[in-house]
């Protein structure tokens, strides 16, 4: 049903991973088992830096945010994408979408800001670790963590309803797995090219400042790593941010490949694969990658798991 030009439903259809691709239930069975491989490493990191006193540091702290982020990251698409896949229901309500593009941009724009901080962590910790305790207190790092929180709250809620005032008009069928700036605005009914523009402009300033503020971080690191004399010490020094480096290479590559391109290289398919791997494969690869290179957290994690063995009951985490 439709007023002139404009359509009175209120609901739009997913059409979900790779519209018209034959094996789309095996996909589909791969992004449950990530997402099970996800929330079980986020959710271990963040109890092992909890209940661990030797990791109740403030880089650990804001590590844990970062996986606290993770954690709600995923978990804001991936449930309503199985749902809408095994009910066969595709639809998701106006407010459903709001919602999800609000959390979204929340969580995606509070790890951009988290990520950079993080950078500067890491800045201080080798190029003044003297000093590192009280410039990166315990508090500092809290209020760090509130930052990025607050900062993505207050761009997500900008963008969100100035993109959902828009009149929407035709088939409101997205074609994706969630609720995303880009595919709405494709609906609208007005000419909407000055504000795509902005929103490009945008996502530029967003990624770049922090992408040249990371940079520089790690300039001044590796200078500092180079006047180092201990082979042992440089290698020390280079493995404290080696994590921080490779998650930040994965967070931010999708986006500007998405959001930094012209619009005549866009094509649904390579842009669905960069969302994957933003939005799914980041967040389980984050814990990986963090675990595998941190030995205070294998210690920490061994240590918890021969406690279990020990006491051979549970719950594990007990003091």
């Amino acid at each position: 049903m439709e007023t002139g030009n404009e359509t009175l439903s209120t609901d739009f259809i997913l059409l979900g991973l790779f519209p018209g691709m034959r094996h789309t239930g095996l996909l589909v069975s791969v992004v449950l088992l990530i997402y099970t491989i996800a929330i079980t490493g986020n959710t271990t990191l963040i109890l092992l830096i909890w209940v661990d006193p030797h990791l109740h540091t403030s880089m650990y702290f804001l590590l844990s945010q970062l996986s606290l982020i993770d954690l709600a990251f995923i978990s804001s698409i991936v449930p309503k994408m199985l749902v809408n896949f095994f009910s066969g229901n595709r639809k998701i309500s106006l407010i459903g979408c709001g919602i999800q593009i609000f959390f979204t941009l929340t969580l995606g724009i509070a790890e951009c800001l988290l990520l950079t901080l993080m950078a500067y962590d890491r800045y201080v910790a080798i190029c003044n670790p003297l000093k590192y305790p009280i410039i990166i207190s315990h508090q500092v790092s809290q209020k760090m963590a509130i930052g990025s929180w607050v900062g993505g709250t207050l761009a997500s809620l900008a963008h969100t309803a100035y993109t959902m005032h828009f009149p929407l008009c035709g088939p409101r069928e997205l074609h994706d797995f969630f609720c995303e700036v880009k595919a709405i605005l494709k609906l609208s009914c007005e000419d909407i090219s000055a504000y795509e523009k902005g929103v490009v402009v945008t996502s530029t300033v967003v990624v770049l400042l922090p992408i040249s503020f990371i940079l520089t971080s790690y300039t001044l690191i590796f200078l500092q790593v180079l006047q180092i004399n201990s082979r042992e010490g440089r290698s020390k020094a280079l493995a404290t941010c080696s994590s921080h480096l490779t998650v930040v290479i994965f967070y931010y590559g999708p986006p500007m490949l998405i959001y930094m391109r012209p619009g005549s290289y866009h094509t649904p398919i390579l842009n669905q694969a960069l969302f994957m791997f933003d939005t799914i494969l980041t967040p389980m690869l984050n814990p990986l990658i963090y675990s595998l290179r941190k030995k205070e957290v294998l210690r920490s994690m061994k240590k918890v798991l021969r406690k279990c063995a020990i006491q051979n009951r549970l719950p594990c985490f007990n003091d």
